[in-house]
């Protein structure tokens, strides 16, 4: 396990110590982002492959990544006999070959407007020629965006959107969108579709390059340069004092990169990787409980960081955005599907961000916190861990409250322990930050959905889940059922 060396205000080496969690292996390097240009049309703006920055320093070099956006065409007809004869046709595109994307999903211009129907793509997986099998696409996606009124559903730029699909490392693409029959006994009458559906292909560029292992050299150490520099180096994690003293590999933050770790700076160092887990105690120290008091905080667990996952703090609004507390917690599933590996997530949080960024015109990252099926927790909206970052996770419901996504989709899959056991440990720690019983209940004002009229008052849980203030499937029924144990758990957690 690589543990940090620790130099940050309010972090002690004894703190570092008790490091559980460390960055997870991140996957194979991947392919060079594609230096092509986007493909042009109307609708949502296209974008360009980022350009990989002169390597002057490693950190300069943030993750690139590309979105090609397509527009949808007519289909004559259903393209297999499984739609049923009479079936009114949709739109979509014949099977083509594309630049190497990860992730997809199908957007429309207005963002009100609802898709009533069936999405689903095929894909090629890249250098072959094997198709995979027709997958379904999460479309009712509205309930996860900003809430009505706010600056960020207000900008202009956001647009409908389904859900995200991760599909791995593929080259070729056909999706068929068809629309909800207005009357089940004349399924040629249909529901029409939204205006300008566009097939949006992810390629979520390459995962950050690794840390480079800290130089040694004899007492005294040799001096880091001076500037801003992230000081994070790897240590032993034997009590014996080293016979030298590592040396600082320094690395120059751009302004969105420091100032997006800075926001955590209590916590890590400067451009850290991690956010390293500190014992109950440490965790009390750190928060500046009174002596004798009863804290009801859970231990601070390993955090990833953005800098971790490699997410291009170029691509996000510059401005952070705060609410004033933190009331409750959302739990949510990505339904990107369950085909990744732990190696793949960080990649799969790179896309869901482009996803969410360039398709779907949000801010930032939708949610607070991503957990992935090995139990590690990510850092998810810019703005800082324990800060009360107003996200865009649960319609009607992001004012005062955090959202957390396990990636993957869980309507019919079992969530994975180590999933459930990560979100309990992270609301134990982040709700007792601001005095939150995970087993007790909470009002709330809804700011609008389709569930409650904004102004509704809302007696809900603390932890609750995405259909507790939508009607929605999410978090999917599977993880829905475990929220109980995860209530329990944070709560024995806190010392309740």
């Amino acid at each position: 396990m690589r543990a940090l060396l620790v130099t940050s205000v309010g972090v002690t080496c004894a703190a570092a110590l008790t490091l559980p969690l460390a960055t997870p292996a991140l996957s194979a390097p991947a392919r060079p982002p594609s230096q092509a240009a986007e493909s042009p049309g109307s609708g949502p703006p296209s974008v360009r492959a980022a350009e990989l920055p002169v390597a002057a320093s490693r950190a300069a070099a943030e993750a690139a990544g590309s979105t090609q956006s397509l527009p949808l065409e007519p289909l004559a007809a259903p393209s297999d006999r499984s739609m049923g004869a009479g079936a009114a046709a949709g739109q979509g595109l014949e099977r083509r070959t594309a630049r190497p994307f990860s992730l997809v999903g199908v957007v429309w211009d207005d963002a009100d407007a609802e898709l009533h129907g069936t999405v689903q793509v095929r894909t090629r997986a890249a250098g072959s020629a094997d198709w995979s099998g027709w997958q379904d696409v999460e479309t009712h996606n509205a309930e996860h965006t900003a809430d009505l009124g706010s600056d960020e559903r207000s900008s202009g730029s956001v647009r409908g959107a389904t859900a995200p699909l991760w599909v791995g490392d593929s080259d070729g693409v056909e999706v068929r969108v068809l629309p909800e029959a207005a009357d089940p006994q004349n399924r040629s009458a249909a529901v029409p579709l939204p205006e300008g559906l566009r097939l949006e292909l992810v390629d979520p560029g390459p995962d950050p390059a690794p840390e480079p292992a800290a130089e040694t050299a004899p007492e005294p150490a040799r001096a880091a340069p001076a500037g801003r520099t992230a000081t994070t180096a790897a240590f032993a994690l034997n009590p014996t004092p080293p016979t030298t003293t590592p040396v600082v590999v320094p690395e120059v933050l751009t302004a969105e990169s420091e100032a997006a770790s800075a926001v955590n700076a209590e916590l890590a160092p400067l451009g850290a990787s991690v956010i390293p887990a500190l014992t109950k105690a440490e965790t009390e120290e750190a928060a500046n409980v009174a002596p004798g008091a009863k804290p009801y905080i859970g231990p601070r667990p390993g955090i990833i960081t953005r800098k971790g996952w490699g997410a291009d703090e170029k691509l996000r609004e510059r401005q952070f955005a705060y609410t004033k507390t933190v009331k409750a917690a959302f739990v949510h599933h990505s339904a990107t599907g369950n085909n990744y590996t732990c190696k793949q997530a960080p990649s799969v949080l790179r896309s869901i961000y482009r996803y969410h960024v360039k398709s779907s015109g949000w801010r930032d990252f939708g949610y607070n916190f991503a957990v992935d099926k090995c139990g590690n927790i990510y850092e998810g909206r810019a703005g800082g861990v324990t800060k009360a970052v107003l996200g865009a996770h649960t319609l009607g419901f992001n004012t005062n409250t955090m959202g957390i996504a396990v990636l993957g989709s869980y309507s019919s899959t079992n969530p994975p322990a180590a999933a459930v056991t990560a979100v309990s440990k992270l609301t134990a720690w982040k709700l007792g930050l601001f005095g939150a019983n995970p087993k007790g209940k909470v009002t709330l004002t809804s700011g609008g959905s389709n569930k409650y009229k904004a102004g509704t008052k809302v007696k809900m849980n603390v932890i609750s889940g995405h259909r507790d203030g939508f009607a929605t499937e999410c978090p999917g029924a599977r993880l829905y059922k475990k929220l109980g144990t995860a209530r329990t758990s944070s709560a024995k957690l806190q010392g309740r």
